[in-house]
């Protein structure tokens, strides 16, 4: 088997030189255990959180150590009573294969009729972020305004077609470039989309954000949460849901949140989400997003790799600004 480990903490900005890929046999298995070949790992901008010194909302990787990014895989061999040689799972590690006891994130891929790379894009955690994001943290009503940051990722994308499907009146995404923003209008049903690269930027921020936002979907960080404070319409709702442009500094270099007093005359709230708290959920919110998609109402983008010795670049590559859908590898 190979695997991808940690080489080293990282400071700043990820780079192939941070990982190490290993080659060692493949273990034999005790009573209780099963033997995964992952058939698709996933690059995940929050994987970047554990793989500095400082703690996140899950303990930081040690050097040497398997990176745990989100994978589906088969069952080749099984020791375990629950799963069965041939079965597919959702799991993670980055590795070809994988030795598991049946805990942790560990669940079967129902057959769905929809292809296995899905299982850990959309209908994996980036789906099920934007699922339960909208619908626990903002509690999304019918009729409201919703600005969503970093809005071609997997996640961004899914949470403003979902907002869209679950009746809100406007919906408007922040992505880099005009590719992009083209993608989630024409493709996504996005009512406008606006590019933050663009030398009016500002000026187009301001006149969409106009009549105020009830929900802000946020995957960006401090800043992109500031700018739309002085935005929010009373009683909003600020979810958030990733801090892309913060992940690569210390918290004494991240920006700070300004705009706090919006808080007490609009009646603010923000809260933050780790999807993992919906678990037992997710079986009926994947069943439900694999028939908006089979019938067309939710369109998704991969970047597909192959080779686990791509991880390390293709990961690195997420900061650069330069990913355009659910970037994965086939192993």
């Amino acid at each position: 088997m190979k695997r991808i480990v940690l080489a080293r903490h990282i400071v700043g900005v990820p780079t192939p030189a941070d990982f190490r890929l290993e080659e060692l046999p493949i273990p034999d298995l005790a009573e209780g255990q099963l033997l995964i070949a992952n058939r698709f790992i996933s690059c995940d901008p929050g994987t970047r959180s554990r793989l500095s010194p400082g703690a996140s909302y899950a303990p930081p990787l040690q050097p040497g150590q398997l990176v745990d990014g989100f994978a589906v895989g088969e069952v080749v061999e099984s020791r375990h009573p629950r799963f069965a040689a041939g079965e597919l799972v959702m799991g993670t590690g980055w590795a070809t294969h994988m030795v598991s006891n049946g805990r942790g994130y560990l669940a079967k891929v129902p057959d769905l009729g929809v292809p296995l790379s899905l299982w850990n894009g959309i209908l994996g955690v980036p789906g099920m972020t934007a699922w339960f994001g909208l619908k626990r943290v903002a509690n999304l009503q019918a009729g409201e305004r919703v600005l969503v940051t970093s809005a071609a990722g997997p996640v961004g994308a899914t949470a403003g077609q979902l907002a869209k499907l679950w009746g809100a009146s406007n919906v408007v995404g922040i992505a880099g470039g005009a590719e992009k923003c083209r993608w989630l209008v024409e493709d996504c049903g996005f009512d406008a989309a606006l590019d933050y690269k663009a030398p009016d930027f500002d000026a187009q921020f301001a006149e969409a954000s106009k009549d105020g936002w009830d929900v802000l979907f946020d995957n960006v960080g401090n800043a992109s949460v500031d700018r739309a404070l002085p935005v929010m319409r009373m009683q909003g709702r600020i979810v958030i849901s990733g801090q892309v442009a913060d992940y690569n500094l210390t918290p004494q270099e991240a920006p700070g949140i300004h705009n706090t007093r919006e808080f007490i005359g609009k009646r603010l709230r923000m809260e933050g989400l780790v999807v993992f708290d919906d678990l037992p959920a997710f079986p009926a919110a994947q069943a439900e997003l694999a028939g908006l998609i089979k019938a067309g109402q939710v369109k998704y983008r991969e970047e597909i790799f192959d080779g686990i010795e791509q991880l390390p670049a293709a990961f690195s590559g997420l900061f650069s600004g330069a990913s355009f859908g659910r970037r994965l590898i086939r192993v």
